[in-house]
């Protein structure tokens, strides 16, 4: 598409879910502060990192706070009787009550701990999906989907003979509503897209495609790994059964991810793995399971993970949710802008509303170069399909280089970029 149809294209941050716009502007150079990592060199060069959707850096009150769990605190929760084993069972309690709060979740009981967003998908596909899902039953998902999102359904079908119908999506990367209206039907099981794409930034209209679902009594999985650092997120407003996010993309720990499941669909679900905090009584001739969330928590849960999590949040809250929206939306306007002014480059993905990813191509030259030059200048950016092979198949290109933004970006990262940018063009010259 013609680089003039990029710049300008942006309109004024949007904000859902009942939120208002931020009154005090977020001071991005204050919070770069609170990120040790971005003080480092990297290859002689100050770090510019712009792979925030692969994963975000950790400010120094989740380092911190991960440090004195394992200084003072280190014990196994629940059925302990000392003092450590109380007060670890007690953060891990405080942090599941944390993480309903910041989704405005209806009941503390519809968040389960599993390790990110993919077991997430797979736990709800293995355990809902394996009881709901039957010969000739249809499963929606997106044109956009990361691969965590397709496999596991695909999975499904295979096995129970059910069919995998695909939304697809405009050459701006939009989803295509009237597409999804036509495909949802009386053999619908669920719908399952994401929230926002990691690969073309684009920002569904979820609450509009749960109203179209749930008209017809049909499920909604969302896929909220790439939104919940980035804009406002809640849950009892967009009205979806299932969300799904990971810690490591919102500040927090690897290893750690949050699923939102609907008390009364929870309840309705068998234990996804059986061990250790999953039971209320086991005998040789009979178990009883324990109500959720635990019995959807087989074993010792990554309790140092947890406590970070929930600093993290209360770090993403204290910055406030709604400034981090409006900061983002104003940089990636002038990201979007300076990339338009780079000879040869496509962006991929200019639907109207966006969070901060930029995927690009520049003219024929292999975007997994195009990322090794970058990290020359101490430019940190993503390369490869993004685990989107068949988006990437929509699109005609192998895969792309991708650029991404966090709260801690500033424009000065966006001019290194640029001007890292224009140098590539000449390497292969």
């Amino acid at each position: 598409m013609p680089m003039a149809n990029i710049q300008g294209s942006l309109p004024a941050p949007r904000y859902t879910c009942g939120t208002v716009a931020p009154r005090t502007p977020l001071d991005a150079a204050a919070v770069r502060r609170d990120f040790p990592i971005l003080r480092r060199d990297v290859r002689g060069r100050p770090l510019v990192y712009l792979d925030n959707a692969a994963t975000t850096q950790k400010p120094q009150r989740v380092i911190d706070r991960l440090v004195r769990y394992y200084s003072d605190e280190n014990a196994n929760v629940h059925r302990g009787v000392h003092l450590l084993s109380a007060e670890a069972t007690d953060a891990c309690d405080a942090a599941r009550e944390r993480v309903r709060q910041f989704l405005n979740a209806a009941d503390a009981r519809e968040i389960v701990w599993v390790r990110g967003t993919t077991e997430a998908i797979n736990l709800v596909a293995e355990t809902w999906g394996r009881a709901r899902v039957g010969a000739g039953d249809e499963i929606v998902v997106s044109e956009m989907e990361h691969h965590s999102n397709i496999l596991p359904w695909q999975a499904l079908c295979e096995e129970k003979g059910a069919r995998l119908r695909v939304v697809p999506v405009t050459d701006t990367g939009e989803l295509r509503l009237d597409a999804c209206t036509e495909l949802l039907g009386s053999r619908t099981r669920l719908v399952a897209v994401p929230h926002v794409s990691n690969a073309l930034g684009t920002i569904n209209p979820v609450e509009e495609l749960v109203r179209l679902a749930h008209e017809r009594s049909i499920p909604v999985l969302l896929d909220g790994a790439q939104a919940v650092a980035h804009m406002p997120v809640d849950l009892q407003a967009i009205g979806c059964d299932f969300y799904a996010f990971s810690a490591h993309k919102v500040f927090g720990p690897t290893g750690i991810g949050v699923l939102y499941a609907r008390a009364s669909l929870l309840d309705e679900m068998r234990p996804y793995q059986r061990g250790g905090g999953t039971i209320r009584s086991v005998s040789f001739e009979e178990t009883l399971y324990a109500d959720a969330p635990g019995r959807f928590e087989a074993g010792t849960p990554h309790i140092a993970g947890i406590v970070g999590l929930a600093a993290a949040i209360e770090y993403l809250t204290d910055l406030g949710i709604a400034q981090v929206a409006a900061y983002e939306q104003e940089l990636l306007a002038a990201a979007t802008a300076a990339l338009s002014e780079v000879p040869g480059l496509r962006l991929i993905g200019t639907a109207p509303h966006k969070a901060g990813i930029l995927s690009f191509a520049i003219d024929d030259i292999h975007p997994h170069d195009v990322g090794t030059i970058l990290d020359r200048s101490g430019v940190a950016i993503r390369a490869g399909h993004h685990c989107c092979q068949p988006l990437m198949a929509r699109f005609g290109v192998p895969a792309t280089a991708r650029a991404s933004l966090a709260c801690y970006n500033t424009r000065e990262d966006v001019q290194a970029l640029a001007a890292a940018l224009r140098t590539v063009r000449t390497v292969f010259a």
